[in-house]
């Protein structure tokens, strides 16, 4: 956990992973910000935010949509083979988080207004010509 640099990938089982992933996320900036793949040999895998539910805080227009965004980029990457419009979501994710911060990420934000931007930046993305009609 001092020098995570020194890894690339790490392959373990899922509860072990898990644990890991929890306590990684806090070199990213927090859970809020941590997207997860589970991939195998069989599908598509699994791709979720690190963190969980929050039901403490449901409803209250506090949660980051960051990591789930992200999770969504992972699997347009490795679950349907679009890398492109990963990297679409990705740079929108990207922008948005300096345009409208949550509170976790240093600004006030709602849970809506980050989705907004998002959704802007998006729609604003010249590369979503590559989106088959």
């Amino acid at each position: 956990m001092t020098a995570p640099q020194q890894f690339d990938v790490i392959v373990t089982e899922n509860m072990f992973g898990d644990i890991l992933s929890d306590v990684a996320a806090g070199v990213t900036g927090g859970l809020g910000l941590a997207a997860s793949a589970s991939l195998g040999d069989a599908g598509p895998g699994i791709f979720e935010p690190v963190h969980g539910s929050a039901p403490d805080i449901a409803g209250s227009g506090t949660a980051n949509p960051a990591a789930m965004l992200r999770s969504l980029a992972l699997l347009l990457t490795h679950g349907l083979g679009r890398p492109e419009l990963s990297r679409v979501v990705e740079g929108a994710v990207d922008r948005s988080l300096l345009t409208h911060p949550t509170r976790d990420a240093g600004g006030n934000a709602t849970t809506a207004e980050f989705g907004d931007a998002v959704i802007a930046a998006v729609t604003h993305d010249r590369s979503l010509e590559v989106v088959p009609k």
